[in-house]
């Protein structure tokens, strides 16, 4: 059930009111509210929840939610806490306080919708599926903000439901038809896709290698928004594994069973496009996602090869669980070369070491370019999905040559995260002072609800792209 959110200037006589509640509670509310919330032990923490029953008044039901010292995050915290604990409501009205900036107004909007999101492939019974169908905003309010989190928020869940897809159906060419039908409803998004036969065409080992175990192709699409008047260009790439075996290089098969996440990357640049492309944001922006399964065949890439990417470059497979950067290395090189990027970006749930490194709530990022670090982490804070700058460490480089090809895919010296954005960065060619990288391997699935997270697929590092996009525009 989608949540439908309104805007009205007076709340009327809801059957169901949600009030914030602020650490600073004197003069807030009446006798009664303030002797519950007292009684409640409720300091106003964002997200914190207390429901006062009085099923024979109006409202039969008060939701007091914490919001913290308020903010962006503070309202988003509200909206997430209000969706989960009213989702027995049919409706519930938010009575708004005066003031809220937009970055409040949007934060709430995203709250409420991220945290209503489900995904089954078999439905829930009628009796346990949550039942709330609207929340009405009620005070002054922004409609342009509110609209903004709420498109925010609808791509971010078409990003999730990407991702929590079974990997039985999402192949890399269902994907690539997902992207493109997609494109095509919100207009504007030019796409193009590379089949099997022209990416062998055009010289795509990387994608081709990492794909060929598989009876079902590989894919590289292209998106594309470039709105008139615009004076920068951004090129996002996105690892697109729909599901990793391992190769020959097998994995446990433990290792396996969510492996239907490893193209979260291309989910979430995807899905930030085609969130730029409805707030029309004026900013030129190219997306990239190479799409392959990595299966186990007699036509599997092996240790060993010698895969030549696009533009000539060569990698000598040590590890076919190596394959991420495999098919990223292809297009980072095509982008560099061919896209002329103001700036290259590049997301991948890439590495375990990421989580070894960092834990499941915060993404490695890499760069040589100090303010586009810088504002990537800025806008990870402020949407909540947060980011920490590793080194890459220039002595480390020479454990990546090969002896018989320029570069290996996978070495014995520790520091696997580290290692592999080193690889990427020589294939962002001339755009490597321009280029991050972003390992979001443990931060792309959650085990259970976290704030505006709910279990299963994140979409992270969608919200994080559209914030950063709009502080170019």
């Amino acid at each position: 059930m989608q949540l439908d959110i309104r805007l009205t200037a007076d709340r009327g006589t809801p059957e169901a009111l949600a009030l914030p509640v602020f650490p600073e509670q004197e003069g807030q509310f009446d006798e009664e509210l303030t002797a519950f919330l007292e009684q409640a032990e409720h300091k106003g923490k964002a997200g914190e929840t207390a429901a006062l029953p009085r099923p024979l008044g109006t409202p039969r039901k008060t939701y007091l939610i914490g919001v913290g010292e308020g903010g962006e995050a503070g309202w988003r915290a509200f909206g997430a806490a209000l969706t989960r604990a009213a989702s027995r409501e049919t409706s519930v009205t938010v009575g708004l306080p005066a003031g809220l900036t937009t970055a409040e107004l949007s934060g709430l909007a995203e709250g409420l919708r991220l945290a209503a999101y489900r995904f089954r492939a078999v439905p829930l019974s009628e009796d346990k599926a949550p039942k709330l169908a609207e929340v009405i905003l009620a005070g002054e309010a922004d409609e342009q903000a509110v609209q903004a989190g709420i498109v925010t928020a609808e791509v971010t869940l078409a990003a999730r439901d990407w991702v929590n897809t079974h990997s039985g159906e999402k192949t890399p060419e269902w994907l690539a038809e997902q992207f493109r039908a997609a494109a095509e409803a919100v207009g504007g998004v030019d796409v193009k896709i590379w089949e099997p036969g022209q990416l062998a065409d055009e010289g795509f080992g990387g994608i081709l290698a990492v794909g060929g175990g598989s009876t079902r192709g590989p894919r590289l699409v292209q998106l594309t928004w470039a709105p008139e008047g615009a004076t920068q260009h951004v090129v996002l790439v996105g690892k697109g594994i729909t599901f990793d075996t391992g190769g020959i290089s097998i994995k446990p098969a433990a290792a396996m069973l969510l492996m239907r996440k490893d193209m979260g990357g291309a989910a979430a640049v995807a899905a930030a496009v085609l969130g730029a492309a409805r707030l029309k944001l004026p900013v030129k922006i190219t997306v990239l996602t190479p799409l392959a399964e990595n299966a186990v065949s007699e036509s599997a890439f092996r240790p060993g090869d010698i895969v030549t990417h696009w533009g000539g470059g060569t990698t000598e497979i040590l590890n076919t669980d190596a394959e991420g950067r495999v098919v990223l290395a292809d297009a980072l090189a095509y982008a560099a070369a061919n896209l002329s990027p103001d700036y290259l970006i590049d997301l991948a749930t890439l590495t375990g070491a990421q989580n070894v490194s960092l834990g499941k709530k915060t993404a490695a990022l890499f760069s040589d370019a100090p303010d586009l670090a810088k504002a990537l982490t800025e806008a990870g804070e402020q949407v909540g999905e947060r980011m920490w700058q590793l080194p890459l460490p220039a002595d480390y480089v020479d454990d990546l040559r090969s002896d018989v090809a320029d570069w290996v895919n996978s070495t014995e010296v520790g520091a696997g995260t580290v290692m592999a954005a080193l690889y990427l960065r020589e294939y962002a060619g001339a755009a490597r002072d321009r280029w991050a990288h972003l390992d979001m391997s443990s931060v792309a699935w959650t085990e259970g609800a976290d704030k505006e997270f709910s279990k299963g697929a994140t979409g992270w590092g969608t919200r994080m792209l559209i914030r950063w996009l709009s502080t170019l525009a």
